[in-house]
């Protein structure tokens, strides 16, 4: 008693100790952490994170990518990876899914059997698997962390922006209005956190015909381009829409490597580039 009165009491849990030591040891070897969000579902965030990822893993930098969308786990299947997790040889923690010699990635459905049963969790179990997805998994040395969220502002971003301190944010949107007032939430929300907005993506923004190259605005334009600029954040840039990315995330395959000369490529280079140079990375 008297230790604790003076300030020196012992932990009560000696796992939960262990495990924030384990925490801070993974993140000290990850360079940036980057959270994709959105403010509402539909606007394309999976494949905005898979295509950061694998234009950031083009470049040379070594990447994973954490699915912490519990619920509707989609990378492993929009980048075609199979099976489940397994042990590191002689080590204690778990081999994250192996894209490619510089992207690796971790998501709920990488633990599933059955890839098609729900996951019925609240909000402690959430944190708890989220807690996991980095202390357990052996993610080596990164340059990049990225972290793709489900829509909103719920349990699983708040644990991501809670468990790592120095992670900052990008946000996804599409042109039309409704999505702009929900992805205001997602800004807001960050600002309540503290949690630095690195930039707005504007997706889905016009679409090439591929026959007379011409712009189609499907959903408006320029209400990202507004928005950043309301909130005196940086706009990343507009990716344009292409039913090929689609075909490729249903197909598990590599939109830009099959089409590395499409707008939509061009565009997720660009953006990947602004991001490099803003974090000076």
């Amino acid at each position: 008693m008297e230790n604790c009165q003076s300030g020196n009491c012992p932990s009560q849990d000696p796992a939960k100790q262990q495990q924030a030591a384990e925490l801070k040891n993974t993140l000290s070897k990850i360079k940036y952490k980057l959270i994709v969000m959105s403010g509402k579902g539909g606007v394309g965030k999976n494949s905005v994170s898979d295509n950061l990822s694998l234009a950031l893993a083009k470049k040379g930098f070594k990447i994973g990518i954490m699915d912490v969308d519990l619920h509707g786990p989609d990378v492993p299947r929009m980048m075609g990876l199979k099976g489940q997790v397994a042990a590191s040889q002689g080590a204690p923690k778990l081999e994250p899914m192996i894209y490619s010699e510089n992207l690796k990635a971790i998501s709920m459905e990488c633990f599933m059997p059955n890839k098609d049963d729900a996951v019925i969790w609240r909000g402690p179990l959430k944190h708890s698997a989220i807690n996991q997805f980095i202390t357990e998994i052996d993610w080596g040395t990164l340059d990049f962390l990225i972290v793709d969220s489900p829509p909103g502002t719920g349990d699983e971003p708040l644990s991501v922006a809670q468990t790592i301190d120095d992670a900052k944010a990008i946000v996804v949107t599409t042109p039309q209005e409704v999505a702009l007032s929900d992805v205001r939430k997602s800004i807001n929300f960050c600002k309540k956190i503290n949690k630095e907005v690195v930039g707005l993506v504007e997706n889905m923004s016009g679409y090439v015909c591929p026959h007379c190259g011409e712009t189609a605005d499907l959903f408006g334009s320029g209400g990202g381009e507004n928005t950043a600029a309301q909130f005196n954040i940086s706009f990343l840039g507009k990716i344009p829409f292409d039913p090929k990315i689609v075909q490729a995330g249903d197909a598990g395959t590599s939109y830009q490597e099959e089409n590395s000369e499409a707008p939509a490529a061009q565009a997720f280079a660009k953006v990947v580039d602004k991001v490099v140079a803003l974090l000076g990375a």
